[in-house]
């Protein structure tokens, strides 16, 4: 009886999924037509890039191209062949999952920005992955998130927040603020604020979001690079040569230097920092506006949100970010390259031949809408599974910060949504700014005080 069920089961999500990418098709080819006419090629870009268009050209492609394998290359930053998109879930964990086919692709830059040695990020299975991910987990523990690093984040975002006066540019006053105090209190290497800043941010986006490899770009990255190599190798001399006795990241690297740990020489520490603040500060601090943003157009859901902040259900107010993040997600694919000649889809339909070298775009923000494995995908719910997101990466190479994110997102946006009167600012200046870059630069809300 089950499997008669599963049989109709499944042709029902098939019919619903072809159904949908009609549905996405005709709203793309509208929609797409309008903005071409009134705003020209540049706002057809935008139209393109905004997350509810992704979701409905990914909902077209699980409809009736659930797996792409293109000969043209769309990423010049890193070497490959052609491109593929995979869109099923399925498909999608299972690219993450299967690290002896599809490997990250960092190394090369990741040796530039260290200039010489490679993170953990960048590497696949081997000795020096396990080496510098279990040293860096001894010296980052698991019981530090509840007990140093949440506390802390709510203290100073509740200040922030606090001395706004009712007028407040989120990225500037709140979400880059918050993780970077983070970096200093508990990493032990904040350096000078504006400074770290703008490291993170444009080495983040030199490692992960510069596709085209703009050469202004990376002389950028290069000339931040060098800058954070010099104050994290000061950083580390300073505290090896006179101890301050704080718990923090960068002091439990060198007790366990001292206790003969492999992958601890200053180098090895260096490095290892340099890469764990690349993720801490511009990852916290996007997805922080983007989950406020997204609540901000679902007037319902913001007001749910607040209530449950208002009340102390942290449970609820959380769960309500991370739905928000699933529509509006701070990456919306995860790429990959092929090592071999390979397929994915085995055994379906859908089967698709990835050839050695493509690169492969998991497309994670369409894995969070495939009706087959997401319940009543469309649907703003909030009795999610976390495990239903894929906001930070899955698998081997799943963000080493994702506890830390799990709980300071919510705590740098809860004495916000605490505020009655939470709205936009008037105009512009209450939309994302990103300035050009890919992380919002500016983004104005008011509440009442």
């Amino acid at each position: 009886m089950s499997r008669i069920k599963d049989f109709f089961s499944t042709i029902w999500h098939f019919l619903i999924t072809l159904v949908e990418g009609f549905q996405a098709l005709f709203w793309l080819l509208i929609k797409g037509t309008g903005v071409l006419s009134r705003e020209g090629k540049a706002g057809l870009r935008g139209f393109l890039t905004a997350p509810s268009t992704q979701v409905m050209i990914f909902q077209f492609m699980r409809g009736f191209w659930p797996n792409l394998s293109l000969g043209r290359k769309l990423i010049k930053s890193y070497d490959n062949t052609g491109t593929a998109v995979v869109t099923r879930r399925a498909d999608v964990l299972d690219v993450l999952n299967r690290n002896e086919d599809f490997e990250v692709v960092y190394e090369p830059r990741m040796r530039k920005l260290t200039d010489g040695d490679n993170f953990f990020l960048g590497m696949q299975p081997g000795w020096d992955y396990t080496r510098d991910t279990s040293s860096m987990r001894l010296a980052g523990r698991m019981t530090d998130v509840p007990e140093i690093v949440l506390p802390r984040a709510q203290k100073v975002a509740a200040e922030r927040v606090a001395a706004s006066g009712g007028v407040i540019d989120l990225p500037q006053d709140l979400t880059l603020h918050v993780p970077w105090d983070m970096t200093a209190t508990y990493f032990g290497v904040g350096g000078t604020e504006a400074e770290m800043q703008d490291w993170t941010t444009t080495l983040f986006w030199y490692l992960f979001g510069d596709l085209g490899a703009d050469p202004d770009l990376d002389a950028k990255a290069m000339r931040n690079a060098a800058a954070m190599r010099a104050y994290l190798d000061g950083a580390v001399a300073k505290q090896k040569a006179s101890p301050d006795g704080a718990t923090t990241i960068l002091s439990r690297c060198l007790a366990l230097q001292a206790a003969g740990t492999p992958g601890m020489s200053d180098l090895g520490i260096r490095n290892n920092l340099l890469g764990i603040l690349i993720g801490a500060i511009p990852t916290i601090s996007k997805a922080s506006c983007l989950a406020l943003d997204e609540l901000l157009r679902r007037p319902e859901m913001l007001r749910r949100t607040q209530r449950a902040a208002i009340e102390g259900d942290d449970a609820t107010m959380a769960n309500c970010i991370w739905e928000a993040l699933r529509f509006n997600p701070h990456n919306p694919v995860v790429y990959r390259r092929a090592r071999r000649n390979t397929v994915v889809g085995k055994g379906t339909l859908r089967q698709t031949r990835i050839d050695k070298g493509q690169m492969v775009f998991a497309a994670t923000l369409s894995a969070m809408f495939d009706r087959y494995e997401i319940p009543n995908p469309k649907s703003f719910r909030t009795d999610r599974l976390f495990s239903d997101y894929i906001i930070w990466g899955y698998g081997l190479h799943t963000c080493y910060g994702a506890a830390i994110n799990e709980a300071v997102i919510p705590a740098v946006l809860k004495p916000l949504l605490q505020k009655k009167g939470l709205r936009r600012a008037e105009g512009d200046k209450g939309q994302i700014d990103t300035g050009g870059t890919p992380f919002p630069q500016h983004f104005h809300c008011v509440f009442d005080t």
